[in-house]
């Protein structure tokens, strides 16, 4: 299975923020507007664009480990403050195998998708899972049908 595979199952079950409709916010934006947009899409992590180009991406994470550092001054920050540069992101021809190990490796839950330098999705760990149990549902189907049949 491919990560195209786990962005088209998420825009055919209709996913307000994720497969091909990702939400982005520019490095220069207030760090309020990025906390508002988190909670408005009930999601964990933007990625931050600076025109057509993904620099970098802002999580939840980002967010309280710079608020433990800078305390209620961050407030005032902007988001290129908080984010994680450089970006790590992977391309929609990757095998979902692949990008599991490099999530799992280097325990981050959001990884973009960027094909030919353009950014044409997102997956989060939970995506990962679900493609993964899904395969190992199919599997599974197939054991039973070659046994009975």
């Amino acid at each position: 299975m491919r990560v195209s595979d786990i962005l088209g199952h998420k825009v055919a079950a209709g996913a307000a923020a994720g497969g091909a409709t990702v939400v982005t916010i520019a490095p220069g934006a207030p760090l309020t507007e990025l906390l508002a947009a988190l909670a408005k899409y009930k999601i964990g992590a933007l990625v931050v664009v600076d025109g057509d180009t993904a620099v970098g991406i802002a999580s939840e994470r980002d967010v309280v480990r710079r608020l433990n550092e800078r305390g209620a001054a961050l407030l005032d920050a902007t988001v290129a403050e908080v984010m994680t540069s450089p970006l790590l992101s992977c391309s929609s021809h990757e095998l979902v195998e692949s990008v599991a190990a490099t999530m799992t490796e280097r325990r981050i839950r959001h990884m973009p998708v960027i094909d030919d330098g353009k950014l044409v999705g997102i997956v989060t760990i939970g995506d990962v899972v679900l493609s993964r149990t899904r395969q190992l549902e199919e599997d599974r189907r197939q054991l039973e049908q070659y046994i009975t049949g």
